[in-house]
């Protein structure tokens, strides 16, 4: 049997995270990837963009047509066809040669390879995504094993739940990184919570979710949450006024939490300082592991979920109520993700701090 402390140390060590779409997978699994394609029009002309941003990449690379050639597989003599015909397409020299000094793009080259890239740069996080929802959608359709990959910030009941169901490969990070991560394309879910507000009035990358079509915001849970002290609150500590009043030993979260974001922000509307707390800079990656260091005497407080107090025996007072969410791209078939869901909703209302999303 394990003790609370011991849960905790397990619970935040940091998960393994697999693999992203588009790789081979194992046991069948199948592969996705998705590039940028389409054509630009010029008059009759019809230039393949992903051919085109390859050759001036490569001749940008390697400054030499030949090695330009040797990079994208073609032969030199057909490179230079590549390179003139577009030149004739566009109505502008792309390349020039000198003597000395290779092969380089012209300015008029070097602009076309900067827009193209920048196309490539800003689509590539929405196709990961898409890669990994559409290879969900075949590992179904062929009966392929597939785990669910789900970058989230850390919930204690969640995490159970999680645990139970099975079917997903965990990373627990903070808020801010899991959507990032969600965001890359590096994981097919995000959970995140921002605290009294709720993600379009976050700022980015919480806002950025909301504004796009292709991705589903769903609320999974609402828990409470508030500072995490001694049994009996023997210090008395109530508001961050307090904290600083008393010296008291605080134990954070990570930068990059909706934890700490939160509690960031009570500093500041209360006109208080981070260097003015005691312990501002001590880390703890999960709300287990805030509450097992004040209950080991480390720390007196620490702002965490009314569930990791009540799992340690520690004193609470409430600050708030939050929404816990999940990003998904809205492509992603969610029959999982609802069996998360009801198995959360029988649980809430059994363990304190916990109510259903409104």
């Amino acid at each position: 049997m394990t003790t609370p402390v011991q849960e905790a140390s397990a619970q935040a060590a940091p998960a393994r995270e697999a693999p992203a779409g588009g790789t081979s997978a194992a046991g069948g699994e199948p592969a996705v990837e998705l590039g940028l394609g389409g054509v630009l029009r010029i008059g009759r002309a019809r230039i393949a963009v992903a051919d085109t941003l390859a050759l001036l990449r490569a001749v940008a690379r390697t400054r030499s047509v030949q090695g330009a050639a040797a990079e994208i597989g073609l032969s030199y003599r057909a490179a230079w066809e590549r390179v003139r015909a577009l030149e004739t397409e566009t109505g502008h020299q792309l390349v020039r040669k000198t003597r000395g000094h290779g092969t380089t793009l012209t300015g008029t080259g070097a602009a076309l390879h900067e827009a193209l890239s920048a196309a490539a740069e800003g689509l590539a996080g929405p196709l990961a995504r898409e890669e990994r929802a559409l290879q969900a959608r075949l590992a179904a359709l062929l009966d392929a094993p597939r785990r669910l990959t789900l970058a989230a910030s850390h919930d204690p009941l969640l995490m159970e739940v999680l645990a139970e169901w099975g079917e997903a490969e965990v990373a627990v990070m903070g808020s801010r990184d899991a959507v990032i991560r969600f965001v890359d394309g590096r994981a097919d879910a995000a959970g995140f919570h921002c605290g009294a507000v709720g993600p379009a009035a976050a700022g980015p990358p919480f806002s950025d979710l909301v504004a796009d079509p292709a991705v589903r915001i769903r609320p999974l849970l609402e828990r409470e949450q508030g500072l995490l002290v001694a049994a009996g609150n023997p210090l008395g500590l109530a508001t961050p006024a307090a904290l600083r009043a008393t010296r008291a030993r605080f134990v954070n979260r990570q930068k990059g939490s909706g934890t700490r974001d939160w509690f960031d922000r009570l500093l500041a509307e209360a006109g208080i300082r981070p260097d003015e707390i005691v312990g501002y800079g001590l880390e703890e990656f999960t709300h287990q592991a805030v509450a097992a260091v004040i209950a080991s005497g480390a720390a007196d407080a620490g702002m965490g979920a009314r569930a990791a107090a009540e799992r340690f025996g520690l004193g609470f007072v409430p600050v708030g109520w939050e929404v816990y969410c999940l990003a998904v791209s809205a492509a992603l078939p969610v029959d999982g993700l609802d069996r998360v869901q009801a198995m959360l909703a029988e649980r809430i209302g059994t363990v304190p701090g916990y109510r259903l999303a409104r």
